[in-house]
């Protein structure tokens, strides 16, 4: 069985802003890195075989961050990458209340393929390892959701730097 660690990235400029980040680089902020770094102390004795993140630069840096005491090279993947907000990509979440969804947003059905091939690549590429992978929350969400079998409503939203425990 392999068991896999989900985290979100410590919290970025662009959260504390409200800016809708999507597929942007974005960048950790002292908070995030002080997360990040907690993260990387509790896990500091725990085995881990792998390390993935997305390959966007705030999963990256969180994930080098919590890698660093186990000597292990931080493996990227897109299919870790957050939801594409396409024309809501860095605006002001509060304004877009209300607002119709442009066309260019990643659909659900896209999200949570995407989520199912994650969970496949993992359980293909780990067989029976311990698997700390960073990632983003609306693709946390996904990953759960598809992995518990319920909605996206129906998961708990993920903060920066938590950790949750799948086993595949």
């Amino acid at each position: 069985m392999t068991t896999l660690y989900l985290v979100r990235h410590g919290e970025t400029v662009d959260n504390v802003n409200q800016i809708m980040q999507g597929q942007t680089q974005g960048e950790l902020n002292e908070n995030g890195v002080r997360q990040a770094q907690e993260v990387s102390e509790i896990w500091r004795d725990r085995p881990l075989d792998a390390v993935i993140a997305s390959d966007l630069k705030r999963s990256i840096d969180t994930a080098r961050i919590i890698a660093e005491p186990h000597h292990l090279e931080v493996v990227t993947t897109p299919l870790l990458r957050e939801r594409d907000w396409g024309d809501f990509t860095g605006r002001f979440i509060p304004d877009l209340k209300g607002e119709v969804w442009p066309d260019n947003v990643e659909s659900l059905e896209n999200l949570l393929s995407r989520a199912g091939e994650f969970i496949a690549y993992v359980k293909e590429t780990f067989p029976g390892k311990q698997v700390l992978a960073v990632g983003h929350g609306i693709i946390n969400k996904a990953i759960q959701a598809v992995y518990y079998g319920k909605s996206m409503s129906e998961v708990r939203r993920m903060m920066n730097a938590e950790v949750r425990v799948l086993e595949l």
